[in-house]
C-alpha cells in the first residue's frame, strides 16, 4: 500500500489531469446517468462506484451504481462530510486526496463534478488507475503463479532448515554419547549447521513476506539490498565459525597445516571486505 502511494504522490498532478480532462471531455453527465453510467464505467476500468447529491443539501439522491450492481442502501444519506474534500476548479470538476472508501475498503479517490443542481461523484481505485496509466505494473494470472512458486520455494526452504536444526541435534548427540565424546569439533558442526539453518529460514521467511504476503512492486532495489546483505552476514559468520573450527582442530592435530587455516580465514576476509564495499556503495547509491 505504501508503494502504491509513493507511485500516487509522484504522479499527483498528471493523474488528476487525466481524469479531469477525460470527465470534461465526455461532456453532460446527465445524459448517462438514464444508464447507469455504463460508458463512463467502460471509459474508466478503474472506476469503483459513482453516485448522485443535491448540491444544496448534499443528499444522495441517487442509488449506489457499481460496474455490475446497484445498491439502495445509501440512497438518501447526507454526504456534508464530503465538503472537506472538494475543491472545485474554474471548470466545476473536483479531485480528493486518497482515502480508504466505506464502500469496498479499498484506497480510492473521488472526481466530483458540478453539474445544474447535482453533483455527481465518481470513485476510482488508486491502485487499478496506476494500473491504467501504465505508472504500476501488475498481471493478476500471472501474479498468481509467481506468488505460488515463491511459496511452495519458500516452505520447502523452511522445510529444509528445519533439518538442518534437527541434523545439528542429532549430531551433538551423537558425537557426545556414542562417537568421540565432547570435543571441539562436535560442539561447532551442529553450531555451523544451526547457522546455516537460521540463514535459510530468514531467506524462506524475508520471500514469504516480500512476495506471498505483502507483495513488493516497488523498483526500488533497497529492499533486495537488504535480503543479500542479511543473508551475506550469516553465511560469514558460519564461515568464521568453520575457520575457527578448522585453526583448533589443526592446533590440536597437526601445526604443519596451519596455512589450510591461513587460507580459509584469508578467503573469508575477502568475502567480508567484499561485503562492507558493497554495503558503502548501496548506502551512497540510495
Amino acid at each position: 500500500m505504501q508503494e502504491f502511494m509513493q507511485t500516487y504522490n509522484t504522479n499527483n498532478e498528471d493523474i488528476k489531469k487525466f481524469l479531469v480532462e477525460t470527465i470534461r471531455n465526455m461532456g453532460e453527465l446527465h445524459l448517462q446517468e438514464v444508464n447507469n453510467f455504463k460508458k463512463t464505467f467502460k471509459v474508466f476500468p478503474s472506476l469503483e462506484l459513482a453516485y448522485i447529491c443535491d448540491k444544496e443539501s448534499f443528499d444522495q439522491i441517487s442509488m449506489n451504481i457499481y460496474r455490475t450492481k446497484v445498491s439502495k442502501s445509501q440512497l438518501g444519506i447526507n454526504r456534508k462530510y464530503l465538503l472537506n474534500k472538494l475543491n472545485f476548479n474554474e471548470i466545476g470538476i473536483s479531485v480528493s486526496q486518497p482515502y480508504i472508501s466505506s464502500a469496498s475498503g479499498a484506497t480510492c479517490i473521488t472526481v466530483a463534478k458540478l453539474e445544474h443542481d447535482k453533483i455527481y461523484f465518481f470513485d476510482f481505485k488508486v491502485n487499478e488507475l496506476l494500473q491504467r496509466l501504465g505508472l504500476l505494473e501488475v498481471h493478476k494470472e500471472f501474479n498468481i503463479i509467481n506468488k505460488g512458486f515463491y511459496l511452495i520455494t519458500a516452505l520447502v526452504m523452511m522445510l529444509l532448515a528445519l533439518f538442518a536444526v534437527g541434523y545439528s541435534l542429532f549430531e551433538f548427540i551423537n558425537s557426545v554419547l556414542y562417537t568421540s565424546g565432547l570435543s571441539i569439533e562436535s560442539i561447532f558442526k551442529p553450531v555451523i549447521a544451526l547457522t546455516l539453518g537460521l540463514a535459510v529460514f530468514d531467506l524462506a521467511k524475508t520471500i514469504l513476506e516480500q512476495e506471498v504476503i505483502f507483495k513488493s512492486y516497488s523498483k526500488n532495489n533497497s529492499t533486495e539490498y537488504k535480503v543479500l546483505i542479511k543473508f551475506s552476514v550469516t553465511i560469514i559468520i558460519a564461515l568464521l565459525i568453520e575457520s575457527l573450527m578448522v585453526v583448533f582442530k589443526i592446533a590440536i592435530d597437526n601445526y604443519s597445516q596451519m596455512i589450510h587455516a591461513v587460507y580459509l580465514i584469508g578467503g573469508v576476509s575477502f568475502l567480508f571486505i567484499a561485503l562492507s564495499i558493497f554495503i558503502y556503495f548501496t548506502k551512497n547509491r540510495s
